[in-house]
């Protein structure tokens, strides 16, 4: 598919971050773009952003629906179908994810769950959703957003991590299943899986937002202790912080990991769609992402020691995470 212009995708997490550069770079060159996000006001945000560049005629679309609740997705599928008045589409891209869930033995088994869920069975049940619609296109591309914890379970030796790179791990299984199975069956239906290093993303906020309700300036007390533990475990003299410098401090740690991030949202959306043109089935984005591949591939017994975290310090990556 090197021509999006005329053709219809659909975007889970549209709201902000890949997810909005997505559908402003899509909108852009002429195709109709449904998106659906759990931020009604984000979603308005990027409807804005794509018809200040949309070319005469593209339609673009919001849906508000969780992706982990599958009734939702089928009810976004039919208002699709609906307002565009089609029975297929030509891109689906899975792309709503959360974080949360980090260990499986001290990490309540609802936010666990719910991260998971959101990152597995998101990509699962929109795919299962859309796909008799994806099978009546001429041509069409399935594009799931795993993640370096795709292939790599860690986020370094001092911190658990184990709900979203569950997710991600899936995320990528499935779609490298699905490989073959749509070149048996659909050969006209292409998939790739993402896989981002650090991208600057509101993925820290927006993950309080889905878990909990609410943002920084209103953790319980539950919760600032738990980030008490997390920042501990990072090093951070946490037992001398009152609480209102944990808040300070969990809002300063997103902002830089939005801002600091080698890579942008927008760089990424660029990559995935070349990939898409290219018909790569898997797209790295970010030299970290690379790094870590290439280091997992020479050593995967060492990947999750401290030698592993030394070695991508050396090649000036860790320091992004």
């Amino acid at each position: 598919m090197k021509d999006f212009a005329g053709k219809t995708a659909v975007i889970t997490g549209g709201g902000t971050g890949m997810g909005r550069e997505l559908a402003k770079q899509l909108v852009a060159e002429g195709c109709n773009v449904a998106m659906c996000d759990v931020s009604a006001e984000n979603m308005a945000e990027t409807k804005r952003l794509c018809q200040t560049a949309a070319p005469q005629g593209t339609k673009v679309m919001t849906f508000v629906a969780d992706v982990s609740d599958e009734a939702q997705i089928l009810k976004f599928r039919d208002a699709v179908a609906r307002e565009f008045d089609t029975d297929h589409i030509h891109l689906l891209f899975n792309n709503a994810g959360i974080g949360g869930g980090p260990s499986f033995v001290t990490t309540p088994r609802d936010e666990w769950e719910k991260t998971f869920n959101v990152c597995w069975y998101g990509v699962y049940y929109c795919t299962r959703a859309f796909f008799d619609m994806i099978l009546k296109a001429r041509e069409a591309h399935i594009v799931n957003t795993s993640s370096v914890n795709g292939f790599w379970a860690s986020l370094g030796p001092t911190r658990a991590h184990t709900a979203y790179p569950a997710a991600k791990f899936a995320v990528k299984g499935f779609t490298e299943g699905l490989i073959n199975d749509l070149r048996l069956n659909a050969p006209h239906v292409k998939c790739s899986v993402v896989m981002p290093g650090h991208i600057g993303t509101s993925i820290f906020e927006n993950t309080r937002k889905v878990l909990t309700g609410h943002g920084f300036a209103d953790m319980t007390a539950t919760e600032l202790a738990d980030a008490r533990r997390s920042m501990k475990s990072m090093g951070l003299p946490t037992d001398a912080m009152t609480d209102e410098q944990i808040q300070q401090m969990m809002r300063e740690m997103a902002r830089q990991f939005e801002e600091n991030a080698p890579t942008s949202a927008a760089q990424a959306a660029t990559i995935i769609l070349n990939g898409v043109r290219e018909e790569k089935w898997r797209i790295l984005i970010g030299k970290d992402a690379e790094t870590m591949d290439q280091l997992v591939r020479e050593a995967p017994e060492q990947a999750y020691e401290q030698l592993f975290i030394d070695r991508l310090r050396e090649a000036g990556h860790w320091r992004a995470f």
